[in-house]
């Protein structure tokens, strides 16, 4: 290891905001509250009380909970407390049955779950109460999707994490030292000892078997089945683009179709993990990459991503695909033989290209936002190899990358939360 101490921090932020998760991760934080709440309270409830904040809720309404069929946080609740593992953080919902997910059904028709948004300022909420003849039990997540901050049973408050009152601050709890820069990110990925970093090839291991599952089954829109076929047809030309949109697309379908295969997520996002894993790991086939050249760029580009998304709020108006895929930008450059200079204009074209994409809730669309982010994520990085990027005359772009990345997540933050509020008014009169 380096002397550098900014490293090991990256190593460890890595290993902190790169983990496995099974479907979408909003619901995820419903069903994780609900399976802790169930195993507090020691028997299955007679009924399930879900509050969660506007944003989760945005996320949580229309995309499916793996094994179910089901959208919604109403399945995810009931899910998790009949087959949820407490244990398994993001991976809650693996271990359900046809059973659980047929007893979960019950509680809905029933009408014995209740999901409602509560007033918070904070951007993730996923607060879970069981009620039974003679008890209750109360579990709330924040801040990150499996941060349980408190445990109320019968009225008492048994565990705290931190206050459970609102806060203002919201933004990802990356530990990222407040003076690293792009730089350092590229110095380290590009120089670090590589048995320190080999961890990161699982992102490419689980990301591809869900693109490989996506590209074979009809889960969601099947745009990267879509795009597919077309090319088996003529229609459209196969090649690198192609491949690297549609095996990207493709993994984002089974994901949001409900496929019972984990995503490897970045800052607490499946879709955001595939965005930083698919084109990358589709340009090293391409350009027969050797291991190590792979393992660099992943890493590159996972770092990176979670160094944009550290400036912004968790959940927000902006859709973090495409901030995630500014991390796979970097790694394509990288592997093209671009060097820090080349890197830092593919990001900063990338800013140009997809800044201000809107979020509208988590779902089979998301599919295509990936694919328009990965397309966007292999232009930038053919225009950086040429040395040609956004100059910092035109919009929100400036000269250097670092503050490029601060005036994206500066909208992000601050000019799109009403845009935010738009989003979900909008989503909620739909659902009427």
């Amino acid at each position: 290891m380096n002397s550098n101490p900014m490293w090991q921090t990256f190593i460890d932020t890595v290993k902190a905001e790169v983990l496995p998760a099974l479907g979408c991760t909003e619901p995820v934080s419903v069903g994780l509250a609900a399976a802790i709440a169930r195993e507090k309270l020691g028997q299955l409830p007679q009924a399930i009380q879900v509050q969660v904040s506007p944003n989760l809720m945005k996320n949580g309404m229309g995309v499916k909970v793996p094994g179910t069929g089901m959208n919604g946080l109403a399945i995810a609740a009931a899910a998790g407390v009949v087959g949820g593992d407490a244990t398994a953080g993001l991976e809650v919902f693996h271990g359900l049955t046809a059973a659980h997910v047929q007893q979960a059904k019950v509680y809905l028709e029933q009408q014995q779950v209740n999901v409602a948004v509560t007033d918070t300022q904070r951007v993730l909420l996923a607060q879970v109460t069981l009620f039974s003849a003679e008890r209750s039990v109360k579990v709330t997540i924040a801040d990150e999707h499996t941060k349980v901050v408190s445990i109320e049973e019968d009225g008492i408050t048994t565990f705290i994490r931190e206050p459970v009152s609102t806060t203002t601050q919201n933004t990802a709890p990356a530990k990222l030292p407040a003076q690293a820069s792009v730089l350092d990110i590229y110095q380290f990925a590009t120089d670090v000892p590589l048995a320190d970093i080999a961890f990161i090839e699982q992102s490419k291991v689980l990301n591809e078997a869900l693109s490989k599952e996506g590209l074979s089954a009809e889960y969601g829109l099947q745009v990267g089945a879509t795009l597919k076929r077309h090319v088996d047809r003529g229609l459209i030309n196969g090649g690198l683009l192609t491949d690297v949109i549609s095996r990207s697309a493709a993994a984002s379908d089974a994901r949001m179709g409900g496929a019972m295969l984990p995503a490897m997520s970045n800052s607490g996002s499946g879709n955001q993990g595939i965005a930083a894993t698919m084109p990358v790991v589709v340009a090293a086939e391409y350009l027969k990459a050797s291991n190590e050249q792979l393992l660099r760029a992943l890493m590159l580009s996972h770092l990176l991503a979670i160094y944009i998304k550290h400036h912004q709020h968790k959940l927000s108006a902006l859709c973090a695909v495409t901030t995630a895929a500014m991390g796979s930008a970097a790694g394509i450059t990288y592997l093209l033989g671009g060097q820090y200079q080349q890197i830092s204009y593919a990001v900063r074209s990338m800013i140009g290209d997809v800044a201000g994409v809107i979020c509208d809730g988590a779902k089979n669309a998301c599919a295509m936002k990936v694919s328009s982010a990965a397309g966007a994520a292999m232009k930038s990085s053919l225009m950086a190899i040429d040395n040609i990027c956004v100059t910092g005359e035109e919009g929100i772009v400036a000269n250097d990358v670092d503050s490029s990345i601060r005036n994206l997540s500066a909208l992000a933050n601050d000019a799109m939360t009403h845009t935010d509020q738009q989003i979900l008014n909008i989503m909620v009169q739909k659902a009427q």
